[in-house]
């Protein structure tokens, strides 16, 4: 199925303040990231909304607190089935807001049911109370303890563009299921997709005020994470302004899932098939690499470097962007021209400082060709920072421990993919990567939505994945009772 991505309408959508859906008179322009053109509008928020929405929340926290696992699993089952009812529509969302390859958009409507599924099932797993031993010292002899985890209260949310559905998802749903009530800013780039989640909440029994959903421009969203009304923020986007909104947001928990640097090492007694190839051209420009765990490092044996280095390059040179509304395409667009000529200047840099490139380069609007680059000055941006884009770098090394070792000078650290067949090599990755998650004869763009995912150093603080967000979202309460006699 291939979709024209000419806009003919321009649709219009409305913001959710308090649960409600509102046209506020200003608006915000959403375009296709293929064609351009513009191909929708939604309602924009300003601090009287914004306050309006705070204040409803916090008024909320109550009633969310008070909601029975069997009412929040409704919810969220609701959501489940209409989500399920809307793929077709959540897809074509997906391919013009976000430039995604329509292979990858299925993949991630599938991935925001699994995540609601996933957050149903698990409001009456949690085991949220326990009993607690007091009696550890004579004093507290006639002392018994009970725990069970409350939620914080009310939560702020800021979602990133490059998965505006799942990494939307993986917010809102433990934030129901943790029982919190929440304002969420989507990214300005593409706000359709969680406009049309909050178009599914407003379906369900949530309490009054206990959610809004508010595109805004960028100085009224400081109100979430300077306001000390929300007790938690949890932001996914770049390291630079995750750290300085962590700098700035007074007492309340933070999480953030920030950047990446992704590293994959593949040792000698890896087979260099079509499959392995396939999966390093998938993880490192599907979606024009606009992924945090994309393949961005590509490191090889020596024994077996100039192997693989060929079969890629012989790849990648048939591999070009295109359209995303193509079933065939793995590389679309990048969300905008200004971050596609910043990789570019990037790369000629690299280039010009005496990398090989060796694959790519070249750059149309908002289309850059999938780039691989060889012996590239690791001081430089695109070896050291995050490209956020369609392009890796390919380097060897020689010893197993060298390579670790190389993975581990990022200043980031959210996956590492490693491929080896010995087993005291895999527990050896295990115990010394500096990453959040180590994935064993794969790519480290891997990610399932139950799994802790998050990182260490710039990468971030905190972990998603939904049991381990609701956690978050909680905390634990004592209760203390003293024996009469």
């Amino acid at each position: 199925m291939v979709k024209t991505t000419t806009a003919t309408q321009i649709l219009e959508f409305p913001l959710y303040v308090a649960g409600k859906a509102v046209k506020t008179g200003q608006w915000l322009e959403v375009l296709d990231k293929y064609s351009l053109l513009p191909y929708a509008r939604v309602a924009l928020a300003d601090a009287r909304v914004l306050e309006k929405a705070i204040d409803a929340a916090v008024r909320a926290e109550q009633e969310m607190a008070d909601l029975k696992p069997f009412q929040k699993q409704k919810i969220l089952l609701h959501c489940v089935r209409r989500f399920s009812e809307m793929r077709d529509e959540l897809t074509e969302i997906l391919i013009a807001e976000g430039g995604k390859p329509r292979k990858a958009a299925v993949a991630e409507v599938e991935r925001l049911i699994n995540t609601f599924q996933l957050a149903a099932d698990a409001v009456t797993q949690l085991d949220d109370g326990r009993m607690l031993p007091l009696a550890v010292t004579a004093a507290a002899a006639g002392y018994q303890g009970m725990m069970k985890q409350v939620p914080v209260g009310a939560v702020s949310l800021i979602s990133p563009f490059n998965f505006p559905l799942n990494l939307t998802a993986h917010k809102i749903a433990p934030a129901i299921a943790a029982g919190c009530p929440f304002v969420l800013k989507p990214a300005s780039l593409t706000p359709v997709s969680a406009l049309k989640i909050a178009e599914v909440l407003a379906e369900t029994d949530l309490p009054k005020g206990a959610f809004s959903v508010l595109p805004c421009p960028r100085e009224h969203a400081d109100v979430l994470v300077t306001d000390d009304r929300f007790k938690l923020l949890s932001f996914t986007g770049s390291d630079q302004v995750g750290w300085d909104m962590k700098a700035r947001s007074g007492r309340k928990k933070v999480t953030l899932e920030l950047g990446g640097n992704a590293a994959v090492l593949i040792e000698p007694d890896t087979e260099v098939t079509d499959a392995l190839i396939e999966r390093l051209i998938g993880g490192a420009y599907n979606h024009a690499g606009q992924i945090c765990i994309s393949v961005q490092r590509i490191l090889v044996h020596a024994d077996i470097y100039s192997e693989l280095k060929k079969k890629l390059v012989t790849r990648l040179k048939k591999l070009k962007a295109a359209d995303p509304a193509s079933d065939s395409t793995i590389v679309g667009p990048m969300i905008k021209e200004a971050e596609a000529v910043r990789l570019k200047k990037w790369v000629d840099r690299a280039v010009k400082k005496g990398a090989k490139l060796l694959a790519g380069g070249e750059l149309k609007g908002v289309m850059f060709e999938p780039t691989l680059l060889e012996n590239v000055d690791e001081s430089l941006e695109v070896y050291k920072d995050e490209a956020f884009g369609p392009v890796a770098v390919i380097e060897k090394y020689k010893t197993f421990e060298q390579g670790i070792e190389q993975i581990n000078q990022s200043r980031f650290g959210l996956q590492a993919g490693v491929y080896t067949q010995n087993l005291n090599r895999m527990m050896y990755a295990w115990e010394h990567l500096h990453v959040g998650g180590v994935i064993i004869n794969d790519i480290p763009s891997f990610r399932v939505d139950n799994m802790p995912y998050g990182g260490v150093k710039d990468s971030g603080l905190g972990r998603e994945g939904i049991q381990f967000a609701i956690r978050d979202m909680q905390e634990p309460r004592i209760l203390v009772i003293r024996s009469a006699d």
